[in-house]
């Protein structure tokens, strides 16, 4: 069957002297782009750059904010309190907000990053807190994060759109949770084994596992991050298997 799919990237990550991926091949790939907002990885200029880019290819730009962990790059689970978390994804958000609007664009959607992605997937009360202080900060907001999780549930109790999110460069484990990256299957490198991954995805709404069972996702979006080794390859062939078969990626916000 035949349908639309949204496929989104982590971008924006480079700071400074210091580069991260290929965004400029990314950002004429993906639908959605989620955009590092300073905290785990980015800056202003990066941000800027990201904003224009998402303007010239018809891009739809996501705030990805993270835990304030440059040197771990956001991937280390910090003890932060709920208030904490919550004023700093506002802020974060706030921040990429601020630079898009300078070249003519917005932000539509929130997705976190890293340690912070998987929290909010799991604590309910800091997923809560997020939820609310986002509806409250910008009414109209999407969340893209983990399906059947505590951040889709707060959403839906604080009144404002959840998109459910699949990896397709990541592997699964049976419980619906990522393969840790120090583990052999955490990562799909290969650009053929992804584009099937993708069709499955979008054409079955799961994935098997990495011990073989199934998972059922159901996503709105495909997610593929920038720094995977070989991203632009990955990208380039899952777009081109979408097409292939038919299906319309577009965004989803």
């Amino acid at each position: 069957m035949q349908r639309a799919i949204d496929l989104n990237a982590d971008l924006g990550e480079s700071y400074g002297a210091w580069s991260m991926g290929d965004d400029e091949a990314m950002f004429e790939v993906v639908s959605s782009a989620n955009v590092a907002c300073g905290f785990h990885a980015g800056d202003p200029l990066t941000m800027l750059r990201s904003a224009r880019l998402a303007v010239r290819h018809g891009v739809v730009l996501g705030a990805h904010p993270g835990y304030r962990d440059r040197a771990g790059f956001g991937r280390r689970a910090l003890d932060v309190s709920v208030d904490e978390l919550a004023a700093e994804v506002v802020y974060q958000l706030g921040a990429l907000d601020g630079v898009a609007r300078t070249v003519g664009a917005t932000v539509a959607y929130v997705k976190a990053h890293g340690a912070l992605y998987h929290r909010l997937g799991a604590d309910a009360a800091a997923a809560a807190a997020v939820a609310d202080a986002l509806a409250a900060a910008v009414p109209g907001v999407v969340v893209l994060g983990p399906p059947e999780s505590e951040l889709e549930r707060a959403a839906a109790g604080a009144g404002i759109r959840f998109a459910r999110e699949a990896f397709i460069d990541r592997g699964y484990l049976a419980d619906g949770r990522l393969v840790p990256r120090e583990h052999p299957d955490a990562l799909v490198r290969d650009p053929g084994r992804a584009a099937d991954r993708a069709l499955e995805l979008v054409e079955t709404g799961g994935i098997a596992a990495a011990d073989g069972a199934r998972v059922e996702l159901a996503p709105d979006s495909l997610c593929l991050h920038g720094d995977t080794p070989g991203s632009v390859g990955i990208a380039r062939a899952v777009r081109a298997a979408l097409a292939g078969a038919g299906h319309d990626v577009r965004p989803f916000a």
